[in-house]
């Protein structure tokens, strides 16, 4: 019986042993909550994780030079290539005019007759286009290239008749040779 005695009294709470317990308990669950409290803060600081990816570039039209003067009938042409600042594989170009003096057709080269103030995709960087002349009044028409981000250039194009001058008014011109005076032979 002093066995079972002896074993009670050695299983037997001391302060020492039930404070050494409870320090040590509360020394774990002081360190979870710091963990979750480290968690928690880090959680709200943590990093954005929307990537920023620029998708819309400014960009100009380069225009190769062209006929300023055209008559009915006639047909001028004009290259245009697209340079973006930055490439973003899936920007789409559109282009799209309305005129405002005259009349006339624009068409793509290779692609569609454009249609006053209608959008069409252009499937390249470089185009060329052909306006096509219907009156022998001056035209005046209003380019516009806009990227699928609402990016857009504009450039007014004037082409004046062809059998006009400056002025307006007709006028025949008189080619008149120019006397090229005494030639001298170059002696030998």
């Amino acid at each position: 019986m002093k066995t079972i005695l002896n074993r009670i009294g050695s299983a037997r709470v001391t302060p020492t042993r039930f404070f050494g317990f409870f320090l040590r308990s509360t020394t774990k669950a002081l360190c979870g909550c710091w963990a979750i409290v480290f968690a928690f803060v880090l959680s709200l600081t943590s990093c954005d994780d929307d990537l920023d990816v620029q998708q819309s570039y400014p960009f100009t039209v380069e225009v190769m030079p062209y006929a300023d003067k055209i008559a009915n009938g006639e047909t001028v042409e004009l290259r245009m290539t697209i340079v973006p600042e930055g490439n973003y594989t899936n920007t789409l170009y559109t282009i799209r005019y309305f005129q405002y003096e005259g009349k006339g057709l624009l068409k793509l080269v290779d692609g569609p007759t454009l249609v006053n103030n209608d959008r069409v995709l252009l499937e390249s960087k470089q185009f060329r286009l052909n306006y096509t002349a219907y009156s022998s009044e001056s035209h005046e028409l209003l380019i516009t290239i806009e990227d699928n981000y609402g990016t857009r250039w504009e450039q007014t194009f004037e082409f004046n008749n062809n059998d006009s001058d400056d002025k307006g008014g007709s006028e025949s011109t008189v080619v008149t040779p120019i006397n090229p005076g005494t030639l001298t032979p170059i002696s030998q």
